[in-house]
């Protein structure tokens, strides 16, 4: 630790990198002898080096290494920066250690449970008690639990998340069935692959956005052979102050294309419950995508039911325009059809569930005796829920006006959820104010 240290900052100064290329320099100009003695030298200063420092591996990559060095100490690190932002001329790698939680007692021993935190107790270091209303991810914890004591096929994977992910209690009641594969989303899925070809429920736990890394083995390891793989997307669409790196606004879009793929979208915490088990049942790769945050706070059904695939439900009947919200956004469309009731608009309001394969009888049978169509999602438009339902209806002939809110070409900023929400014209007041312009044309 401390001669490592030492020997960083001392190899990464102006004067020993100036002599050793003063050396080197001279010793080339003696032709191959000169080679010869460089060579020696050479693997004389790793040897040496390897006997304090692990960084061999990268200068075989033709990496420099320096390190390790403590990062907390901010004087040696900021030498060592300006050393190589003055001396280096090839690609440079430091290997600097830091503690987790540095400062904090309660972060530095557990620092999985402040990766990303809410409010706490700064003297105990407790969260805060919420308002009493459980999380998407919490239900689903304890659902996938439930489905595990019913079938023994259950198995949760997830890639270093398995906080994050609702799968502590999962772990601990079934440690044989727990697999954490670390941060390599693409070995979870082909894993996931050869337990289903086993005979296996895998069910795949990853935050949204960590999914895209794993589309290749998507396509091929588990949708093409239709493998029984179920991906639990926690944290789709936007999910507030961690920003544009963990937003899971592109799902829908990159997996709507895939064949055989069966995507779906809970409209709250209990519908989510009979989705997973609806998954778990079935026999083909099935994605459920699923919200950060708190739900609905509605009444968990005792008894699971088996839903049928591609079938939507008609929650609101109305003769002027048809609302077609997914996932979390069919409650603020539900609340957009009562505001715009008072303004003289009979809304109805279908919860298509489905994203893939869409319940196309009931969103034409609608959208023809309305007129006009809005399609609400938590996701960009391109690729999304929407164009889903405009490829539906230009099939069908139906030439009916259609609004798509969502996400625009951009990455999303980082904010409060319902700020985001309320900027892009997705909350209720977004939903009633584009139905009132799609009522003009």
């Amino acid at each position: 630790g401390a001669m490592s240290s030492f020997l960083s900052r001392k190899l990464t100064g102006k004067t020993v990198r100036r002599l050793r290329r003063h050396v080197e320099e001279r010793l080339k100009s003696l032709s191959s002898v000169g080679e010869n003695i460089l060579t020696i030298l050479r693997r004389s200063e790793e040897s040496f080096k390897s006997f304090f420092t692990p960084g061999m591996l990268f200068e075989a990559l033709k990496f420099e290494y320096i390190g390790p060095i403590p990062g907390h100490q901010l004087n040696e690190l900021i030498e060592t920066l300006e050393n190589v932002r003055d001396n280096s001329r090839g690609p440079v790698l430091i290997h600097v250690l830091t503690t987790k939680g540095k400062g904090y007692e309660p972060a530095e021993t557990n620092p999985g449970d402040y990766h990303g935190v809410g409010p706490f107790d700064v003297a105990t270091g407790k969260p805060v008690p919420s308002t009493g209303t459980v999380s998407y991810t919490e239900v689903f914890g304890d659902t996938i639990c439930k489905l595990a004591r019913q079938d023994e096929r259950v198995i949760a994977i997830t890639a270093a998340m398995p906080a994050g992910t609702g799968l502590t209690r999962f772990s601990t009641e079934f440690p044989d069935r727990f697999f954490d594969v670390g941060i390599a989303e693409q070995h979870a899925v082909t894993f996931a692959a050869g337990l289903a070809m086993e005979g296996m429920r895998p069910v795949v736990t990853v935050y949204s956005t960590f999914m895209q890394r794993a589309l290749d083995q998507i396509i091929h390891d588990v949708c093409l052979p239709g493998l029984p793989v179920i991906f639990a997307l926690d944290r789709s669409g936007v999910v507030g102050d961690d920003g544009p790196t963990h937003h899971g606004v592109f799902d829908l879009s990159f997996l709507r294309f895939i064949p055989n793929l069966v995507i779906m979208a809970p409209k709250d915490e209990n519908e989510l419950r009979h989705m997973l088990n609806t998954a778990v049942q079935g026999d083909g790769p099935v994605a459920i995508r699923y919200p950060r945050g708190s739900g609905e706070a509605v009444k968990l059904d005792n008894r699971l039911t088996r839903l049928e695939i591609g079938r939507g439900e008609l929650l609101l009947e109305g003769g002027d325009v048809l609302l077609l919200p997914i996932g979390n956004r069919v409650y603020p469309a539900l609340a957009a059809a009562e505001g715009l009731k008072k303004l003289g608009v009979n809304a109805a309001v279908i919860n298509p569930r489905f994203v893939k394969p869409l319940d196309n009888e009931l969103i034409c049978e609608w959208a023809a005796q309305t007129g006009r169509v809005v399609t609400i999602e938590d996701n960009v438009k391109k690729g999304g829920f929407g164009s889903a339902v405009l490829q539906l209806l230009s099939e069908r002939h139906l030439q009916v006006p259609v609004r798509l809110l969502g996400y625009g070409n951009t990455f999303i900023e980082h904010a409060p959820q319902s700020l985001l929400w309320k900027n892009n014209g997705i909350d209720t007041a977004g939903i009633i104010k584009a139905t009132l312009e799609v009522m003009k044309q």
